[in-house]
């Protein structure tokens, strides 16, 4: 029985999806990806203008999380943001694993995308995590911070239950962000 065109279409942005986890948006061909969602490079041209644009479909929904996590806490000051930042980049690094992996493994790549405006996001996330603050030590912590949950959150490895892994990398995140939760 033939797949319907969603069906296929899942199937390639699912399959885009975990070869580039694998091997990285540029070590991903097209022939890859139509191979692997078991149809023809014609078929998944059919679907996708190319690449680029299965890149861009795959990522928009974590992308407009992490805006709309930035968005909810503009208006956050002192430990009340960083707690919110932290939660909400845990949370969507658990939720969106492999789009995340992607995102930041390859973040040179990414950035040339601007329709996804990945560095501006980037740098609300560490503002965001640093609790707005520009001196060195806040600064650091915060990208320590966004490196490590990215990797955690994205490990193959089955450390512990989701509940667990996200309740320890919250806790972690703020010791190293030196806030103690309110």
């Amino acid at each position: 029985m033939a797949r319907s065109a969603s069906a296929l279409r899942g199937q390639i942005l699912e399959s885009a999806l975990r070869l580039f986890a694998v091997h990285g948006f540029r070590g991903t061909s097209l022939q890859d990806i139509a191979s692997d969602a078991g149809c023809s490079k014609a078929s998944l041209l059919y679907h996708f203008a190319g690449k680029e644009k299965i890149l861009t479909e795959l990522l928009t929904p974590a992308r407009d999380a992490l805006a709309t996590l930035l968005d909810r806490v503009a208006g956050l000051a002192g430990g009340r943001l960083v707690e919110e930042a932290v939660t909400g980049y845990v949370d969507l690094a658990l939720r969106y694993r492999r789009e995340i992996r992607l995102l930041f493994e390859d973040i040179a790549e990414m950035s040339c995308h601007q329709d996804l405006g990945v560095l501006e996001l980037a740098d609300g996330l560490l503002d965001a995590l640093a609790g707005r603050s520009q001196q060195a030590p806040a600064r650091v912590a915060a990208w320590m911070v966004l490196g490590a949950v990215f990797i955690t959150s994205a490990t193959d490895d089955e450390v512990a239950p989701d509940e667990v892994l996200r309740a320890e990398m919250i806790r972690s995140a703020l010791r190293t962000l030196d806030h103690t939760p309110s």
